[in-house]
């Protein structure tokens, strides 16, 4: 079987000049270039069929079960690895497509997003910022280091929905807690956090406690769906979450928000999509590997389809931002902080984890890069009985340069002054 698949080797890559050299499993060394700067090793003749045919989905399965490796950094094999597969189409056979519908209706949402998060606080910690942050940065700056573009998203947020003091303010999703302490400590809200994720909720209990914010900060172990509905807030957040909701549950998820906003309410929704029109899925067998391995239950879908679902369920879009560059730059800060904790990630996660992460982190990187995915901020609200929606007339009160210019609305400063 060895001799044949190293013959499909030697042909399927004749003349592509690809920088790699491949190492098969009887330590035989196959340059593909003249001058090759990274060593792909197929382990087994497991990794040496992959290699023969080659998806990006494929791929990344046979380096998670080690049937493949690979030196040197994940940005950089991410920038080659193209050339070994060829197109990446987007879409998927539509009876996939209904199958991935159905598992992901009937799995409960508590059972995915624990797969994903209940990993280990202390494995997060060894790539995310500071305050735990898990979701696309803001870079004001070209050489902002991870945690000030974090900090800067999470004021870019609070400015964009004009969070005033006493306000009741709701996070879908909060994660680790770091947009609803901040929305407490720096612009005087009162804040509830949802999460599914066990983990995430003692986390950020214990953060409360800590800093004596139990007055203005609530979190709960709770499902959006069972929030109850004679609780209003005047502002909702919903950041990183909604990629779990799915397509088909749109109007139960845009609907629940329009019901628990008060009139006059806005809300924030900051997810991922797709940029092709009409895709399901990223191709290459990269879509099933996120499914299988990191995000069950996931599914993205185009912008306009977000913008639909708000407007089906009475939400007026009145912002919409593009921040793929930004999640780009933010998650390859991710894999260089996971590839450079490398040895501890193994110890608190296992090997497979720790691959299972370097690669959807880097791949992931690498859709944001090359435009297949994008990252939206959608801002709406929901209209007084009269059709009003009191808000301003231009975007500057949503950058730091304009505050105080008279807008007429608080701002970070503002509520800093009223902490005292």
């Amino acid at each position: 079987m060895a001799e044949p698949l190293q013959k499909i080797i030697a042909s399927r890559y004749a003349g592509r000049n690809v920088p790699i050299a491949l190492v098969l499993p009887d330590g035989g060394r196959v340059p593909l270039s003249d001058s090759p700067e990274i060593e792909i090793r197929a382990r087994t003749w497991g990794g040496l069929k992959a290699l023969a045919s080659p998806e990006m989905g494929v791929l990344a399965r046979a380096y998670v079960r080690n049937d493949i490796d690979f030196s040197g950094s994940a940005r950089r094999i991410l920038g080659v690895a193209e050339s070994l597969v060829g197109d990446i189409a987007h879409g998927r056979d539509p009876l996939v497509a209904r199958w991935r519908l159905w598992k992901h209706q009937r799995r409960p949402n508590r059972a995915n997003i624990q797969h994903h998060y209940d990993v280990s606080d202390a494995f997060y910690r060894l790539w995310l910022d500071e305050r735990m942050v898990y979701s696309c940065a803001y870079f004001e700056r070209d050489d902002a280091a991870l945690g000030e573009a974090q900090l800067a998203k999470l004021d870019h947020i609070c400015r964009k929905l004009r969070l005033a003091p006493g306000e009741r303010f709701l996070d879908i999703g909060c994660g680790w807690g770091a947009l609803v302490l901040h929305a407490a400590e720096a612009w005087g809200v009162r804040a509830t956090g949802i999460t599914l994720s066990r983990n995430q909720y003692e986390h950020v209990k214990a953060q409360i406690a800590a800093r004596g914010l139990e007055s203005r900060v609530e979190v709960r172990l709770q499902d959006y769906l069972d929030l109850p509905e004679d609780e209003r807030y005047d502002k909702i957040a919903s950041v990183g979450m909604f990629e779990h909701v799915g397509v088909a549950r749109f109007a139960r998820y845009f609907g629940k928000i329009w019901r628990v906003l008060a009139p006059g309410g806005f809300v924030l929704n900051h997810g991922i999509t797709h940029n092709a029109l009409h895709g399901q899925s990223l191709g290459s067998g990269i879509g099933d590997f996120v499914e299988e391995y990191v995000f069950p239950g996931g599914e993205l879908t185009h912008v306009h389809r977000v913008i639909e679902g708000m407007a089906a369920a009475g939400l007026e879009v009145v912002d919409a931002e593009a921040l793929r560059e930004h999640y780009a730059r933010t998650l390859w800060k991710w894999t260089e902080g996971l590839e450079a904790n490398a040895e501890a990630a193994r110890r608190e996660a296992s090997e497979e984890r720790y691959r299972v992460w370097r690669i959807y982190l880097a791949g992931s990187a690498h859709a944001f890069d090359r435009g297949w995915l994008s990252l939206w901020q959608l801002l709406a609200g929901k209209p007084l009985p009269d059709g009003r929606l009191p808000h301003p007339l231009t975007r500057r009160y949503m950058y730091p340069e304009s505050r105080g210019r008279g807008s007429g609305f608080s701002n970070r400063v503002g509520c800093q002054a009223w902490k005292g």
